[in-house]
């Protein structure tokens, strides 16, 4: 962990330096406006590494909650500080080739203050995005679901990320929505928490609320694992009244005929609890229509010939940032919403809460409802 904690501090001791350089040295504002600066930036990034520590459990993030908000935020009005500077670094490049010395200074003292606005706007607009989960709806169609399930309807909820920034009432509130669209069984697909269970459980307890005729069922997210305690949580799941499928499966019986829930691991689990999709769909008849639910879209390539009807995931958070979505198409054969990856169709929900910054810019959250049609 200190490890950990050690190379936080030093990506943001590297990341305010550039951006002083960007914001405070270019420009060549007086020395009264960079000691500002620097004590800013020098602030911001002391409230980042509380937030890690709370978010690493070193820190109790009970004791100053609002500091981990405020470094979490900080991250985003940095990042989006940083792509500001690098347009305005290439238009003052393009003002000197015209105009020399001065006009590169013009453009930085013009245009530095519009990037400090622009961030500050966007990382606003974002934390009320962010704050607002919706329902949406999709609808999937397979001629392998019975007759028997036509219309049944899953709720799909994934990476509430509740902890050191995010508390219960989030959660309550999630839950609340949930219920109030009586689905008939609801999916809890990782990424749940981030924190350690002696300090954050507390924020998943509405979880026990949730209500639904055929069940609750829940899979771990790689933040369960980095966490160092997803038995634990797991565990912690399963005594709040959730089916925690652990590499395992469950039928569902409705009016004689059946239908498959698989669970499978997080990828970056290991060890005895590495994912294996064999164990996960062992005993189910291939004929049976299988929904399988597992944290991250690109499990569905293990998965692939194996029967699966429907994949639900999240992981993706849709990006979050803009324009991370553009990255998270590198690592993840899914972003959000429904495509097929080999032969297995995936619904990708963009998660309901927020890592790191509570912030999503053009990606809002949302709580899927997916009703299942045979057809």
């Amino acid at each position: 962990m200190s490890f950990f904690v050690i190379g936080v501090a030093v990506v943001l001791a590297l990341f305010s330096l550039l951006i002083y350089r960007r914001l405070a040295v270019a420009p060549g504002w007086p020395a009264a406006v960079r000691r500002v600066i620097a004590a800013s930036l020098g602030l911001a990034a002391v409230a980042t590494m509380v937030a890690f520590a709370m978010q690493s459990g070193v820190i109790d993030p009970h004791r100053a909650r609002w500091a981990a908000w405020a470094g979490m935020t900080w991250l985003a009005v940095g990042w989006y500080l940083l792509l500001g500077a690098l347009v305005l670094g290439l238009l003052s490049l393009v003002a000197r080739a015209v105009g020399g010395r001065a006009a590169r200074r013009r453009a930085l003292r013009i245009g530095t203050p519009l990037v400090v606005v622009a961030a500050l706007a966007t990382t606003a607009y974002g934390l009320h995005e962010a704050a607002d989960p919706q329902i949406t709806t999709a609808t999937f169609s397979s001629r392998q679901l019975p007759a028997q399930f036509d219309g049944l309807r899953v709720a799909l909820i994934s990476d509430l990320h509740v902890g050191p920034v995010r508390e219960e009432s989030f959660t309550r509130r999630v839950v609340d929505e949930v219920n109030a669209q009586r689905p008939d069984l609801v999916v809890l697909a990782g990424d749940l928490i981030d924190g350690r269970v002696e300090q954050v459980a507390g924020a998943t307890d509405p979880l026990r609320d949730l209500r639904a005729p055929l069940g609750v069922m829940a899979v771990s997210g790689n933040h369960e694992v980095l966490s160092q305690e997803a038995d634990a949580w797991l565990d912690h799941y399963r005594s709040l009244g959730i089916t925690v499928l652990r590499n395992s499966s469950v039928e569902l019986t409705r009016a004689g005929a059946s239908i498959a829930v698989a669970g499978l691991n997080d990828e970056t689990s290991a060890g005895d609890d590495a994912p294996n999709v064999g164990t996960s769909l062992a005993g189910i008849t291939p004929d049976a229509f299988t929904l399988l639910v597992t944290h991250q879209p690109k499990a569905a390539e293990s998965a692939a010939g194996r029967g699966v009807d429907l994949q639900l995931s999240g992981h993706t958070h849709g990006g979050q940032l803009w324009p991370f979505r553009y990255a998270v198409t590198l690592q993840q054969p899914a972003l959000d919403g429904l495509t097929t990856v080999g032969d297995v169709p995936v619904f990708t929900t963009r998660g309901a809460g927020a890592w790191g910054p509570p912030v999503r810019v053009l990606a809002p959250p949302q709580v899927p409802i997916i009703t299942l049609r045979r057809g």
